[in-house]
This record gives C-alpha cells, structure tokens and sequence, in this order.
C-alpha cells in the first residue's frame, strides 16, 4: 500500500465541462417501461450528457483548463507540468498531453504526462502531480481529468449504456510552502483487470472484422469486443471489499477523522455502491454530495464534477477538508484528504 503525504501544494482552480447534449434513461426504449424506472432508482441515474461526433475529452478537458487560466491569470508560461488523465485520448499515438500543451500555449520546458486510468484516475493524477511538484520543485501545474465513456458503451448493452456520461475538468495546482498537507492512500489488484474492459483495441487483441461483431451476452445485453465489458456483481463486491478499509487507513496515517471532515467525495460509481458505503462508514447523508443523477458515471471526471456542480459555492467561499474516494477499473481504488482554501471554480462549462 502507498500512503503518503505530500507538503507544500494547494489547489488553487478547479473547472468541469460537459457536453450540452443531455440524455434521459427515461427514453431508454431498449427495455421496457418498468426497467427504466428501476434502472434508475437502482444506479440512480435519470440523466447523462454525451459528446457529439467530432468531440473529444482533450476538447472539454481544454475548456476547463482555459476557463482556469483566465480566472486565475496565469501566465501560461509559468506551467512547469500538465498531466492529462484518461482512458479516452486522442490517438493511440500520440499522447494527448503534448497536443493539449501546445493548444494551451504552454512553454516546451513544461513536463507533459498521459495517465491511463479511469475511475481512480482523479485521485491518483493528484498524488502524481503534487508529489511531482514537490519532489522536482514545481511552482505550477495543469491536472486535466477526463473521459467519453458514451461512445464505448452499446445501446444495447444495459448493463453499460444507461450508466456512463461524459466530462472532462481541469485542477489548477499552485507551490505554497505554507499549504496543508495532502494525504494519499493508493492500490490496486491486477487480478481483477477482467471485471470493467474493452476487449479488443490494443495490442492484445488488435482490431480485426470479429471486433465488429455483435454477441449475445446475456438477456439485454448485446454487445462488441470494442464495448465496455461490466461484471457489475464483482465491481459490487470489490468495492465493498477494499473502499471503506482503505478509507479507515489514510485517515489512521493521517490522523484525521470523518467527524471533522466536511464532505466526502465519492466516485460516482451507481448509487446502490455509493449508498452501502456511505452507510459502512456511518456518514450522514448530507456530507455525501452527489452528481450521479443528472450526470452519470463520468469515470474519472466524477470526483472534480461533483465539486463544481454540488459544491462550489462552498469551494469558493469557504475553507473545506474533503476526502476523495475513487474506486474502479484496474481494479484499483485510492483516497485523498485535501484541504480547499477557497479556490476558484467557474460556474459550470457546456460544449
């Protein structure tokens, strides 16, 4: 297990952008009337937003991060480091993150890094990036976090289709010798990796006319080589497995209890994991802000979405001690405690 802490970072931005388009699982015309409703009040999710052709997570990730540059009036070219999180680039070559440092206008001297992650993705692309600057002695750095996971999913998938929306934000990290420490618990379980995948596409299974092909899974559920594959019974179990053990780990490390936390951020994962353990965890429900209903599993957008559109007047205004849970694909799962010292968070982008 890595637990650790790193001194001397704050977040001083924080932005999220979605696409305009807005989806119902109320139209949901692949099953019936009755599933729809009990889709949602299962997953709890009623709506999503997906891109349209043409866009892409770097587009919305950039938005986020230019939304960020103005408010804060950085300077692009005292960016030392930008760390672009996703399982959705691009281009299988090149990584994104040099094509969003040249968008962006940031110097050549600027580290540019892709991490393929999905749902933990947020938490650990911040351990990555403020324990970078630290260790390198960074002044500032662009965190940009996202994921299309609509355009993976079959329509005829219901296992997948009704649950994944689309995001992308941006976190704006600033060198403060004087910042509270951030504190971090992460792993993973590489056993599990079959548990949430896209079979075909990379180097294993290369892209071939079977990965067209569309197959029977189980009842409602048709799909390709080239969808998500979701064992949701043992995402279920796992999370319940190693979420809440870990949680109780960093905050052991770090000496900090759940009483004095302010919020707790989860993954937006479905609503029935997030609820079993909100309830493990004994918290009440007003500590546990959620985006899931209006927006969806973002993957690795969830942790910073839910801040900006649940919570960022509190951001803003207040000072806030939020402890980040992420759990998923990998399977890998990690926590963060993170002080928010009234950080700037524009309203909410659509594109």
């Amino acid at each position: 297990m890595a637990t650790f802490s790193v001194p001397g970072i704050k977040v001083s931005g924080l932005a999220a952008c979605v696409p305009r388009k807005e989806v119902s699982n109320y139209d949901y015309r692949w099953v019936t009337a009755k599933e729809r409703e009990q889709l949602v009040k299962t997953i709890g999710v009623e709506k999503r937003r997906h891109v349209e052709k043409g866009t892409t997570t770097s587009d919305m990730c950039q938005k986020a991060a230019q939304s960020l540059l103005e408010g804060l009036q950085w300077n692009t070219t005292e960016i030392e480091l930008l760390i672009f999180v996703s399982q959705t680039r691009d281009y299988l070559i090149p990584q994104t993150s040099n094509i969003l440092q040249h968008k962006l206008g940031l110097p050549t001297t600027a580290i540019a890094l892709d991490i393929s992650l999905g749902c933990s993705g947020y938490v650990y692309g911040l351990a990555v990036a403020s324990a970078m600057m630290n260790s390198f002695g960074l002044s500032k750095a662009l965190l940009l976090v996202g994921d299309i996971s609509s355009l993976n999913s079959a329509y005829r998938d219901k296992s997948t289709y009704p649950l994944f929306g689309d995001a992308g934000t941006a976190t704006a990290l600033e060198r403060f010798e004087d910042a509270p420490l951030m504190h971090f618990s992460l792993e993973g379980d590489g056993s599990g990796y079959k548990a949430i995948m896209i079979p075909d596409g990379g180097m294993r299974h290369i892209v071939s006319k079977k990965s067209f092909e569309y197959k029977k899974i189980a009842p409602g559920i048709y799909r390709t080589p080239l969808h998500i594959a979701l064992d949701g019974i043992e995402v279920f179990n796992f999370s319940l497995r190693e979420v809440v053990p870990n949680i109780n780990k960093l905050l052991a490390f770090s000496g900090q209890d759940l009483a004095t936390v302010d919020y707790i951020i989860f993954h937006q994962a479905n609503r029935l994991i997030n609820e079993t353990l909100r309830k493990m965890l004994k918290i009440p429900k007003e500590k546990v802000p959620y985006s899931l209903y209006k927006f969806g599993n973002t993957s690795s957008a969830s942790i910073p979405l839910t801040i900006v559109s649940e919570l960022r007047n509190h951001v803003q205004q207040d000072d806030l001690l939020l402890l980040l849970s992420a759990f998923g694909i990998g399977l890998s799962w990690a926590t963060a405690t993170v002080e928010f010292h009234k950080v700037f968070c524009p309203e909410l982008i659509e594109l």
